[in-house]
């Protein structure tokens, strides 16, 4: 017996490495073959080598393989749009899914909730419509969902709570509604209106592992914040109708609830004239009298009120200010009267509200947010996709000396014109329901900083991270020395870079309103008394320059396009102390390039390095200009594409959508 043993644990190691080469089950391949069937748009050609007769389907585009089996697909930010096949759930070894920043249509399958051991989900960022199927109660090995930045609907799942293992939880920025279900479902039946009353074995998050992280903000909840989720910051349910004094809350006319400028409608407060009979014995002289009588007094009362008009607008046209009337709030009787320039926005659009919900979809699509700031999307009727930038601030937290301020940063925007500088393409100012907002035209492929920093997916290829400094450097060039006055960005990094749909960037100020509310302040003890006063744009503060701190922060911008990472690095270093010791010496510059980068053009390097060490200089009256560096990036950098480039497809794709 002992004989044999040697050569059983030959048969069973034999047996082991046939095992291990065998190929991925048809089944799982066939699934992968139908999602790629569901996509119907492949800009970046990410899906073209998924060959379902490939003898190696692991080594296909974002996937990855363990004993045979897809574990992981992880296809970010690459433009694919279509539908989420049903099949894609049966990868039944699937752990990570992660097809954030696409434009997936379309219902999320039930049969997600196959996936027992799936740990990421992440499909953020697409445009899947229709409820969260129930059937995601069956993840029971989840660790993190995130679901923001679609159009989901309906309710939340009370099955949620049975995610014992759910760790971090992105729902913001849909189109849910109902409650946050916290106790088990018998504890809120009467909130539900009977809803689920039939499953009472259903828990809500109160039954689960608390979360570390969730987001249910920009929705459309009601109700209140369950005891257990209280400890979640305020910013977790911002945006909603929930009643919490902490939350700041959509406005009432979007939860439902009447308001003085629309008020709730009625049948009741219909019009009905009586019913009279006229008289017989009325003569017709009295009648033709009484009809003159009118027409006489309605042509002077109009000749007066024409020449009224006139009169104003000849007084307009000399003196050029106008009066606008602002309560100082809403317990208060006292009017401050500003007078302001007529001129200053006569070419700029003024948009109104209804018109920009209309565009937005009632506000709901959402694309970014902050705490001064609410991003949209929208699409004006018969026009251009627009972005529409919101002031989160309420009336009585807006001093009428702001507006002036608001009205001349609207005009300074205005004048800006490049083509890697978004265009404003105009304002929103309305009272009731109080709204200041900023209308500019749309960048439809996001954020640098979502490019850069996600770990995988479709990376910027060298010679596109090239083009995208190159054209950021256009852009302030412009600014700072081609407009007059010049004009900055207030907070430069990767976030307020947009990129269009070939990957053209556009520079947007984002923090404009912290702009406003500073010059304001500074200067409200000559504006902000009682009474009538007069505000030329003369007298308003000017906008601050800090075209030194631009320049730093596009150095701070390269290197963040070079080496991917974040300006804030893992370990709280700031990008640029931990970049010093290779900034000593070009040679070392090599070992900060993005690893997922496997061409780079070595004399590109030596220019950014050459670019950012000027970039960081301080204490000299001598510093180098942005028309200076856009000079050294233009006549030294190549974003054609070097030969070995050229070797790559992805490569190949990038320079074929810039052509």
């Amino acid at each position: 017996m002992k004989r044999l043993m040697p050569f059983q644990l030959i048969c069973v190691s034999l047996g082991l490495l046939l095992a291990t080469n065998d190929a991925v089950p048809p089944t799982e391949v066939h699934a992968l073959t139908l999602f790629k069937e569901g996509v119907f748009d492949d800009p970046l050609l990410v899906l073209s080598h998924w060959n379902a007769q490939d003898s190696d389907p692991c080594h296909w585009f974002g996937v990855s393989c363990f004993n045979n089996h897809f574990i992981k697909i992880n296809i970010s930010s690459c433009l694919i749009k279509g539908f989420v096949a049903e099949e894609l759930f049966l990868l039944s070894f699937l752990r990570e899914l992660i097809l954030h920043g696409n434009n997936l249509l379309g219902p999320i399958p039930k049969e997600i909730g196959l996936l027992k051991h799936l740990k990421v989900l992440d499909l953020g960022g697409n445009q899947l419509s229709g409820p969260i199927p129930v059937e995601i109660g069956n993840l029971v090995s989840i660790v993190k969902i995130n679901l923001q930045s679609n159009a989901l609907t309906g309710t939340l799942p009370l099955e949620l709570g049975n995610l014992k293992n759910l760790q971090e939880l992105r729902l913001d920025r849909n189109k849910l509604q109902g409650i946050v279900p916290g106790a088990n479902v018998t504890d809120y039946k009467s909130a539900m209106t009977g809803m689920y009353a039939s499953n009472t074995n259903v828990l809500g998050f109160c039954h689960a592992s608390p979360l570390k992280v969730a987001d249910f903000s920009f929705n459309y909840l009601v109700g209140s914040i369950p005891k257990c989720l209280e400890y979640l910051p305020s910013t977790s349910f911002q945006g909603n109708c929930i009643n919490d004094k902490d939350v700041t809350p959509r406005a009432p006319e979007q939860c439902g609830v009447a308001t003085p400028d629309k008020p709730l409608k009625s049948d009741d407060m219909k019009h009905h004239p009586a019913d009279e009979k006229q008289k017989p014995g009325l003569h017709a002289s009295k009648l033709a009298w009484i009809l003159s009588l009118k027409v006489v007094t309605g042509v002077m009362v109009g000749s007066i009120f024409l020449a009224a008009l006139l009169t104003a607008a000849h007084r307009l046209k000399v003196n050029s200010p106008v009066i606008i009337t602002w309560k100082k709030s809403k317990t208060e009787n006292e009017h401050v009267e500003i007078f302001i320039d007529i001129d200053m926005l006569k070419n700029v659009t003024r948009y109104s509200r209804q018109e920009l919900e209309v565009a937005c979809e009632d506000f709901s699509n959402i694309i970014g947010s902050s705490l001064d700031i609410v991003a949209y999307k929208g699409n004006m009727k018969g026009g251009p996709e627009i972005a529409v930038i919101s002031l989160c601030c309420r009336k009585e937290h807006w001093p009428s000396y702001l507006e002036p301020y608001f009205q001349k940063e609207v005009a300074d925007l205005a004048r800006l014109d490049h083509e890697n500088v978004a265009k404003l393409l105009g304002y929103c100012i309305e009272g009731v329901p109080f709204t200041r907002m900023l209308v500019f035209e749309y960048a439809s492929n996001g954020t640098l900083s979502e490019h850069l920093q996600y770990e995988e997916g479709c990376q910027l290829s060298w010679p596109r991270r090239m083009m995208i400094v190159l054209g950021i450097a256009k852009g302030l060039k412009y600014l700072h020395t081609e407009i007059e006055p010049p004009f900055t960005i207030s907070e430069l990094n990767s976030s307020v870079v947009y990129l269009t749909e070939d990957l053209s960037p556009k520079l947007i100020d984002l923090e404009s309103w912290r702009s406003v509310i500073t010059r304001s302040e500074n200067n409200s003890i000559s504006i902000s008394n009682e009474g009538a006063m007069c505000v030329q744009p003369s007298s308003l503060a000017a906008r601050h320059l800090d075209i030194q701190s631009n320049i730093c922060a596009f150095g701070v911008l390269l290197l963040e396009i070079i080496s991917g990472r974040c300006p804030i690095c893992k370990d709280s270093r700031f990008l640029a102390d931990w970049v010093k010791e290779y900034l000593e010496e070009p040679g070392k510059m090599a070992s900060i390039v993005d690893p997922s980068l496997k061409h780079f053009r070595d004399e590109d390097l030596e220019v950014i390095h050459e670019v950012v060490r000027y970039c960081f200089q301080t204490g000299n009256t001598n510093m180098v200009t942005m028309q200076e560096v856009c000079a050294m990036l233009e006549s030294k950098l190549d974003t054609t594409g070097s030969s070995e480039l050229k070797a790559s497809s992805l490569a190949w794709a990038e320079l074929a959508l810039s052509s």
